[in-house]
This record gives structure tokens, C-alpha cells and sequence, in this order.
């Protein structure tokens, strides 16, 4: 009798395109929890999910949205984004998404550039969508994802509207080199260029997740950065449709710290920000116990950092410091993971821009391997990521895997792989100054190789300090050491190209500033009032104290003012992704800047 053979399922991370995977990951785990809101009110399996996909993509196409068309999106962190992304997908369109903060002018650019016939949006950011739409006159529909309104269509009108249009068909004359998405750059240096992601570059980076760390069906991910930004869409979106992961939606970013033991994500990726609020919010805690108790957990904390140095260095650790620490991991670290909702983590990544290494110390002493990673909008997100048991800290790890990776003569970090995007959108020169004949992309980043193969970033090509005596100095280091400096301190900018020495913008983080005032018996906790008390600036001046003992001489900050705002995301001085606009806050804050170098 001859024995038969069962042939397996067709894996998603082996298809050639996003289309396929999404295909094979709903026929392979249709039972498997796709997408929910953290109540499980809205809650979608794979094959669910897949079903509204294929019955949006059909009403998409009655409305004429075809192979090679985009779609603009401008929706918060909810369950009809990987619906409505997919479903543009589907047809071999490209969607891509809109910063929520974006003005009608930006806007206007955005939709241009691409050449969106269609943009979605919900009813919170419909009123700049339809000031912009009045100078778009290409923009022919605004459909809206919750309620209704003049001169817009409602979702629920399409979904489902076409039900005679073969979806699969036109998944299936999907190709590998169609453009999956665009991807925007946030414009620190000029305005946006949309950078054009195929669908192989997309598979490929997924591909080589897949070599770092084995996610199992149903990993749970919260979904909370914006849809503009290559990590939220790679970690939080196409990972997770090819893994067959599940996405908890977190509608307001402000509250992803609540939303971390509700979810225990088995990944979480998060910028410095977080893990440094998340870092403030426990030493506050700490500071509050009676002082018996709190040099308790000093001693314990400083134990388990010495630990972390040792090993790090690569020196034995000695078996009465190893017992310490593997006590207080039983007794106080265990149930610390647990109540952040990080006790079930496979991995735990941070990006974007750099990130104290007393942040990073810290959380490694907690138990939580905290790994930089380093990638642009332009490889998908991916180039170089420290491994889960691997991580050398003040690195950004070794190349993922198919990432060739070498430095230019004056340092610039260059990558070539399949990952490397197509192009910038409509901007052949820009494509051309930024990969080179040989298919190596110019990053603009400057970095440093260490015997190991691990990448150091240094800072951005355009932005190191070259002051008046003729010493580079990285501005984003200097300002990761002020921030460590002082939970008084929520961002910094260092000022001190072409100067005889640094100085600094300081902006008060707007939850722990207030906070401590209350208990210093300060009456007015505004920011703008904080900014001028006395006991603030003393507060602050130790953080700048702390910091410049980390520093070189030169590179030390000499005076600081503190500015009366707040700086938020997408605003005059910071991008949606929190990035410093140096020439914009350099324009606003002119007047305080001389002042500290003629005063």
C-alpha cells in the first residue's frame, strides 16, 4: 500500500506578496484573532477579517479604484485601518497614510504628490480633509469610516456594495514589485518624500524576522504608533498579518502604558520617550516609599545594574551578586514585569532616536532586554537589531539578516538589500543622490562598526555640531544625557553649531514637572509658571549638572533656558514622530538663544 503524502499549507511569510500571505495566513489560521479593541466590543478572526477586506476591496473597485491608484488614509489607531488598508491592497493599489496632526496645506502636498483619487478618513479629522479637498479638484471621494456627511460616502455604503467583483483575481495579478505603500518622510529637512515600498520589499523584511525571533500564531501587538510611520505599519500591521499575529487597536497613544497589561504583548516596540516616562513613573514610585524601604530597593536596583555592566563587558559575575539579583528577580522584579504587562514578552524594542543607556540598564535590570534597533522609512523599518539574549547596549545591533551593511569614507552608514525601497515618489533625483549605481542607499546616519559587527550611531550627517574651535559633537547624544539628567525633564535641544559653547532649550515634561511641584508646595503646576519658579530651574540645573558629568568638557552644556510650552508631536517643533525640527525651533526660540550667548 503506498503511503500518502499530506502536502502542507503554503506558509504566508513565503508568498510574494502582502495580498498572497494575508490569502494563506486566513486559510491556515481562520480562527485566530486578527484585529480587537482591548474590550473585545469589536473582535475579527483572520477569516473575518478577510471576508470584510475582500467586500471593501469590492466596493473600492465600483468607486474605480484600480491596480496602480492610491488611496489616501488619515485614520487613528482602529480596527477599520488594516481593513481598509488591505482591502486598497487588494486591488493593487497603494494606500498610505496621513500624520493625524497634519494641516489642510500638508495635506494638500501629500495628496498631490501621490495622486489620490479617494481619501478615507474618520469624522475627527474630516473637517482639514475637506478644507484641503477644496484646492484638490482629482480628489473625486471622501469616504467616511464612522457616521455620515455632506459631500462623503459612508463606509458601510461600500463595504459590501460590489459583491460580484472577484477579489482574489485581482489579489492574484498582484506583483512582487507593485508599490505596497508610501511612506512619507516627516520633513525635518525639507517637505516629504514619499518613499515607494513594494511588496517584496515589505516580504523580505518580514522574511528575516523570522531568523531573529519565532513568533507564534496569535502574538499579540498593540497597535498605537501612527499609520504614517514604518514601525507602527511594519511591527503593528504587516508582521502580524504574515505571522497571523493579533492586533490589540489603542485609540489614544497617551494611554499605551494602561494598555500593556491588558494586552501582555509578546512584542512591543516603543520610542525613547515611552521607556524613559515608563522609567520615571517607577523611580516616582519609589521615591514615595518610606526611606527604609527605598534604600532597600536602591541597594537591590544598583546590585542588578552592576550585574547588567558585568555582563555586558563580558567580565564573570560574581556568585553572591548573582544570588542577590536572582532573589530580588523572585521577589520584586517578577511582579514589576508583570504589573507594566511586559512579563510575556519574547522581545521588547526601542527606536528612532537614541536612548540613554542608564534607560536601557535600567529595564535590563528589571528583567526586560531592552534592544535598540535602527532603520528608516527606506528599508522597511529594518537594518541592523540586537538579538533577544545578543543585546550589547549603546549599539543598534548587528545587520538583519540579508543586510549588507559598510561605512563611508567619512563614516555614513550605507545598506544595500532587497528591503531598499523602489524610490522617492516623483523625485528621480533625490532617488539617485540617495542610492548610489551600486544599490547602496546613502542613510545619512553616521555610525561605527565594533569588532563584533554591531553598529554604533552617532548622529545625523546634517546635524552634528561643529563648533567655533572645530569639534564634531552629536546633539542627539548630548540631549539623551540631559534627558537621563532629570525626570524634570521632558525634551531638550542642544544649540552650538559655529558657538564658542553648548546650550540648551529645555521643555518641562508636562506629567512629572507638575507633579513634583504639587509636592514641593508650588500652588500653580502650568508649565508656563514652572518655567520661571526657582526651585524648577535649581531641579533642572541638577539634571544639567548630572548630564554634563557624562559628558566631555566640550561637549558640556554652559546655560540652558527653560521654554513656557509644552512641544508635541506634529507641532512647530517636533515631528508626528517626535523628532526635533532644529531650523524651525532655532527661527522661534531665536531671541533666547542669543540671549544665553550674549548674557
Amino acid at each position: 500500500m503506498e503511503s500518502s503524502t499530506i502536502t502542507p499549507p503554503a506558509r504566508a511569510v513565503d508568498a510574494a506578496t502582502l495580498t498572497e500571505a494575508l490569502r494563506r495566513t486566513a486559510v491556515s489560521n481562520p480562527n485566530i484573532v486578527a484585529v480587537r479593541t482591548v474590550d473585545d466590543g469589536i473582535s475579527l478572526t483572520w477569516a473575518e477579517l478577510l471576508e470584510r477586506v475582500d467586500a471593501v476591496a469590492g466596493g473600492l473597485a465600483k468607486l474605480g479604484v484600480k491596480r496602480g491608484d492610491t488611496v489616501a488614509i488619515m485614520l487613528g489607531n482602529r480596527v477599520e485601518f488594516h481593513i481598509i488598508d488591505l482591502a486598497v491592497a487588494m486591488l493593487g493599489a497603494t494606500p498610505f497614510s496621513i500624520y493625524t496632526t497634519y494641516p489642510a496645506s500638508e495635506i494638500r502636498y501629500l495628496v498631490t504628490d501621490a495622486g489620490a483619487k479617494v481619501a478615507i478618513v474618520e469624522q475627527e479629522f474630516l473637517a482639514v480633509i475637506l478644507e484641503a479637498r477644496e484646492e484638490l479638484p482629482e480628489l473625486e471621494h471622501v469616504i467616511l469610516v464612522d457616521g455620515e456627511a455632506p459631500g462623503t460616502i459612508r463606509l458601510d455604503e461600500v463595504e459590501g456594495s460590489n459583491p460580484e467583483f472577484d477579489v482574489a483575481a485581482a489579489a492574484a495579478g498582484v506583483a512582487a514589485d507593485d508599490v505596497l505603500t508610501l511612506i512619507y518622510t516627516s520633513g525635518t529637512t525639507g517637505p516629504p518624500k514619499g518613499v515607494q515600498l513594494s511588496h517584496k520589499n515589505v516580504m523580505v523584511s518580514a522574511a528575516a524576522v523570522e531568523q531573529i525571533i519565532r513568533f507564534g500564531t496569535g502574538s499579540r501587538v498593540i497597535s498605537w504608533l501612527p499609520a504614517a510611520h514604518i514601525a507602527e505599519r511594519m511591527a503593528h500591521h504587516y508582521i502580524p498579518v504574515i505571522y497571523a499575529g493579533t492586533v490589540t487597536v489603542c485609540p489614544n497613544p497617551r494611554e499605551i502604558i494602561s494598555f500593556l497589561p491588558q494586552v501582555r504583548p509578546n512584542w512591543f516596540f516603543a520610542v525613547p520617550r515611552i521607556w524613559e516616562k515608563l522609567k520615571a513613573g517607577l523611580e516616582t514610585m519609589q521615591a514615595s516609599q518610606p526611606e527604609e524601604a527605598r534604600t532597600s530597593v536602591e541597594q537591590t536596583m544598583a546590585a542588578a545594574v552592576e550585574r547588567v555592566r558585568l555582563r555586558q563587558r563580558r567580565e564573570p559575575v560574581p556568585e553572591a551578586l548573582e544570588a542577590q539579583v536572582a532573589k530580588a528577580d523572585e521577589e520584586m522584579f517578577s511582579h514589576l514585569r508583570k504589573m507594566l504587562g511586559l512579563d510575556e514578552v519574547l522581545a521588547v524594542n526601542v527606536g528612532a532616536a537614541p536612548t540613554p543607556v542608564e534607560v536601557l540598564e535600567f529595564f535590563h535590570a528589571l528583567g526586560i532586554e531592552l534592544a535598540e534597533l535602527w532603520g528608516m522609512s527606506e528599508t522597511c523599518g529594518f537594518g541592523t537589531c540586537n538579538r533577544p539574549g545578543a543585546v550589547k547596549i549603546g549599539t543598534v545591533g548587528p545587520p538583519s539578516p540579508g543586510t549588507e551593511l559598510k561605512l563611508a569614507e567619512d563614516g555614513e552608514v550605507l545598506v544595500r538589500g532587497e528591503f531598499v525601497m523602489l524610490g522617492y515618489r516623483n523625485q528621480p533625483e533625490k532617488t539617485a543622490e540617495a542610492i548610489d549605481p551600486e544599490g547602496w542607499l546613502h542613510t545619512g546616519d553616521i555610525g561605527e562598526i565594533d569588532e563584533d559587527g554591531y553598529l554604533k550611531i552617532v548622529d545625523r550627517k546634517k546635524e552634528l555640531i561643529i563648533n567655533a574651535a572645530g569639534k564634531n559633537m552629536s546633539p542627539a547624544n548630548i540631549e539623551a544625557a540631559i534627558k537621563s539628567g532629570s525626570p524634570m525633564i521632558g525634551q531638550a535641544c542642544c544649540i552650538g553649531d559655529a558657538r564658542p559653547y553648548n546650550v540648551a532649550l529645555i521643555v518641562l515634561d508636562s506629567d512629572y514637572a507638575p507633579a513634583w511641584a504639587a509636592q514641593h508646595g508650588i500652588e500653580s503646576t502650568a508649565l508656563a509658571d514652572l518655567a520661571r519658579e526657582p526651585k524648577v530651574v535649581e531641579a533642572v540645573q541638577a539634571g544639567i549638572d548630572d548630564a554634563n558629568r557624562h559628558l566631555a568638557r566640550v561637549e558640556q552644556i554652559k546655560k540652558f533656558t527653560i521654554v513656557p510650552e509644552d512641544w508635541l508631536p506634529g507641532g512647530e517643533e517636533l515631528t508626528p514622530t517626535m523628532k526635533l525640527k532644529r531650523k524651525p525651533i532655532a527661527a522661534k526660540y531665536a531671541a533666547e538663544i542669543e540671549a544665553m550667548y550674549s548674557g
